[in-house]
């Protein structure tokens, strides 16, 4: 360590070249009088002040990281929202399709929509006590009446406040709630293909179903149509309950579950091999803590019809909007957007 010592304009050694009592290289003596130099006072801020204020940013990041981000929403409710992920699952079921499925359930809801077209069924995450749901816009599109159902099978008629067809979401509310559980975002920057994942949604009717798998993919550009019955779509999709989700879309210069239409509208999804089916549009993609990662929206059939439901069903295509992309429309949406 001797030659630290030798730099312009810091101290040097007064016994250099003088035979000297062997000491530990790792701790030399301090020198018999003060040195004719002494070092540069900016070199003490690398010394504890330093340490403490890079201690305080991580403190801050770490802090950040795990504490609840509350948005300010009308009235008393608000929004819980985590940067990175807040372990929503208690420590002794962490990492497991149990204890995700037991934390979160509460917060998905079963979405029956009624309009001109016919009935349709999706799903929805609460975000916030007073009622808030956040779900696909092909869900709810042209709906005359909307009724919400809760996993412990309280009903409500809910109302739209905003939709964003370019990327397939609506924000609704319920009316008379109060109490309810809302769910965490989470963070979608983070995810990594190969994170194991669990989905939760109402698919044909069977709300609180819960599956499970990874992700398969990330940034998967899926083209959906921007509006209700978009040409040969309503004949396809729009008739029949349970129907209504199976929205048709285009990956790869492809189309399944139907024609996208002339009018559509592309985002960047994740991609999951969760089994999804129709109904668990709208419904939620979470991590293994319990935070929601993404809002299901499409998923690929191997029937092109969706009214020939017998070959219908889950190969592990499915396709979520990440989170990260509602929680930036979220004021949007809550300003009655009708795009």
């Amino acid at each position: 360590m001797t030659e630290s010592f030798h730099r312009s304009g810091e101290y040097q050694n007064p016994y250099e070249g003088q035979q000297q009592a062997p000491v530990n290289p790792e701790w030399p003596p301090p020198p018999a009088y003060a040195p004719a130099h002494a070092p540069h006072p900016k070199k003490r801020g690398r010394g504890p002040l330093a340490l403490i204020a890079a201690v305080a940013i991580v403190a801050a990041a770490i802090g950040g990281g795990t504490a609840y981000g509350i948005q300010e929403l009308t009235g008393s409710d608000t929004v819980a929202s985590s940067s990175t992920s807040t372990n929503v699952v208690p420590s002794s079921q962490k990492g497991t399709v149990a204890g995700v499925a037991k934390a979160v359930s509460p917060s998905i809801v079963e979405i029956s929509a009624t309009s001109n077209a016919g009935s349709s069924t999706g799903s929805g995450v609460i975000i916030t006590s007073g009622g808030e749901i956040v779900t696909n816009n092909h869900v709810v599109a042209g709906a005359s009446r909307i009724k919400v159902t809760t996993s412990d099978g309280k009903s409500y008629t809910a109302k739209v406040v905003g939709t964003d067809s370019k990327k397939d979401l609506a924000l609704i509310k319920l009316e008379n709630a109060s109490g309810l559980k809302a769910a965490t975002l989470g963070d979608s920057a983070g995810i990594q293909v190969g994170d194991q994942v669990v989905a939760i949604g109402s698919p044909e009717g069977l709300s609180g179903t819960v599956t499970s798998g990874i992700v398969s993919a990330l940034d998967r550009d899926v083209t959906v149509p921007t509006e209700e019955g978009q040409d040969q779509g309503q004949q396809q999709w729009g008739q029949g309950q349970g129907q209504g989700d199976q929205w048709p879309f285009e990956f790869g210069g492809r189309q399944f579950n139907g024609d996208t239409g002339s009018d559509t509208t592309t985002y960047k999804a994740l991609q999951t091999d969760a089994s999804l089916n129709p109904g668990n549009s709208g419904g939620a993609l979470i991590d293994m803590n319990g935070n929601i990662i993404g809002i299901n929206s499409a998923m690929y059939s191997p029937t092109s019809q969706a009214s020939s439901s017998s070959d219908a069903g889950s190969v592990g295509l499915g396709f979520a909007i990440p989170i990260n992309t509602v929680k930036a429309d979220l004021a949007k949406l809550r300003a009655g957007s009708t795009d």
